[in-house]
């Protein structure tokens, strides 16, 4: 009896909103323990391991680390852009007005962070880190608001998945342009060639979904070997499934309710544990007062909602975009907070940004810290103001 009550109650768990979000905070903090433990060495060597194919002509042998960023992550974008172009076309984005808004967002979302981190850095030797706080990490924030489950409208978990993903192309174009020391020009006949037989598929209303997936691989292939974040592969690919405004399955829907489980449990979950490993050092909080260390952490925790409330703002008071259905200002600034979490892409720009090791870990520490205490924040808000709703009703 004992036994049948326990899987029952771990089915539930499985199939409850917030099982990603609990899942995914577990391996954060099992992945901070293991990189502050005698284990953190030989994870951090395990996650260096390189493991592949390679010849003269293709280039497929990469660090673990980098097969889970650039290459799991990319079935993580594939759902992501799923989602996005659904709500496109039948749901919640299916207004310019409505899916304006996010990308008004996620401009100011990226331009206040930068230009405080700039200010705070001017002159400085770390002066080349402003894309650090630009970024948001689409994964953490995502887990974090499917915490809160129906207590945030969906319009908002939305159009906080596309603020995400515009980020995201955001933060990869600044990569490419100011972060990447050299692209492959010669991959980007490949890419054309890629994209332009995706929208013959998609033209012809081909319905097999491995049609799409197989050159989905290979555009993944060509964008990684152009120098790029290769998750943009999945987002494009994405876009090209075909769907359907009748009852029936669309390809795109199908696979869409097929990521969802292996993402949300397996990936991501993978995602966490590889990323979150930062081992803590005594010099880190003596820099939190750094001009470094006060760029990351003023850009991410106020620049964030600051940027996106005001651009909202200014879109919607101009008429340009209205605002989510059943959302308000205040909730607004709770999700600019959330986005706030800049983690793993912050990380990633930092270790661009800086070849000094002890400008590294001061970064790693700075986006932490601000990951960790914008996502509170952002969430009690919200949290709070869902109470204060209910109060009022009843």
């Amino acid at each position: 009896m004992v036994k049948v009550i326990n899987l029952e109650i771990f089915k539930r768990f499985f199939k409850s909103n917030t099982a990603g979000g609990i899942l995914l905070m577990l391996c954060v903090v099992a992945s901070l323990i293991i990189a502050n433990s005698g284990l953190g060495a030989n994870f951090e060597n395990f996650l260096t391991q390189s493991i592949g194919f390679e010849s003269s002509s293709i280039h497929l042998k990469y660090p673990i680390l980098i097969w889970i960023n650039d290459g799991l992550m990319a079935i993580f974008f594939l759902l992501v852009g799923l989602e996005i172009k659904r709500e496109l076309l039948e749901g919640e984005l299916s207004s310019i007005k409505q899916a304006s808004l996010p990308i008004f967002a996620a401009i100011g979302g990226m331009l206040v962070p930068a230009l405080i981190y700039a200010l705070v850095n001017l002159n400085s030797s770390t002066s080349h880190g402003w894309g650090i706080p630009m970024a948001t990490d689409i994964a953490f924030a995502l887990a974090v608001i499917s915490l809160l489950g129906k207590r945030v409208p969906l319009a908002l978990k939305i159009f906080l998945t596309a603020l995400a993903i515009v980020d995201d192309l955001g933060a990869i174009l600044v990569i490419a342009f100011f972060y990447t020391n050299e692209l492959d020009l010669s991959y980007l006949p490949y890419i054309f060639g890629a994209l332009i037989f995706l929208f013959a598929l998609n033209y012809f209303n081909v319905q097999s979904i491995i049609f799409y997936l197989i050159p989905g691989i290979f555009l993944w292939y060509f964008v990684h070997g152009f120098g790029v974040h290769a998750t943009i592969a999945g987002v494009l690919t994405a876009f090209f499934l075909p769907t359907n405004d009748v009852d029936a399955y669309s390809p795109l829907e199908k696979l869409e309710h097929g990521l969802v489980k292996p993402v949300n449990f397996l990936i991501m979950p993978i995602f966490a544990l590889a990323n979150t490993n930062i081992k803590f050092e005594s010099e880190m909080v003596n820099g939190l007062f750094s001009n470094l260390s006060l760029g990351i952490i003023l850009g991410l925790i106020l620049g964030k909602p600051i940027g996106i409330a005001l651009m909202s703002y200014l879109a919607v008071k101009l008429k340009i975009s209205e605002l989510p259905n059943g959302t308000k200002w205040i909730q607004m600034i709770g999700l600019g907070l959330l986005a706030g979490i800049g983690f793993t892409m912050s990380i990633f720009i930092a270790l661009l940004s800086f070849s000094e090791p002890e400008f590294q870990t001061q970064a790693k520490f700075s986006i932490l810290l601000a990951s960790i205490l914008s996502g509170s924040i952002g969430y009690i808000l919200l949290r709070y103001f869902h109470k204060k709703q209910e109060l009022k009703e009843d």
